[in-house]
């Protein structure tokens, strides 16, 4: 292998997806200005807004998602296209 093509600061990270407060722990080389503190050790935190534990793909839960009435608002300017 070549030598010196590897980044230097590639270490442990904690993840933690924000809606369900789950976490885990895998090496990167991403910056963070936070640090959590996980079994006595001090991590860099790195927020995540959806991961396999909370995306509707992989839990199974199918969640519709409505900011602000986005929804509503198609249809009633589309209206349902299925009625005829």
């Amino acid at each position: 292998m070549k030598k010196d093509i590897h980044p230097s600061n590639y270490r442990p990270v904690v993840f933690k997806d924000m809606s369900n407060d789950e976490i885990f722990i895998s090496r990167s080389t991403a910056n963070s200005r936070e640090t959590i503190e996980v079994d006595g050790e001090t991590y860099p935190l790195i927020k995540l807004e959806i991961t396999n534990k909370s995306h509707p793909f992989y839990t199974g839960k199918q969640t519709l998602v409505d900011t602000a009435g986005r929804v509503d608002k198609f249809r009633n300017r589309y209206g349902d296209r299925n009625k005829k």
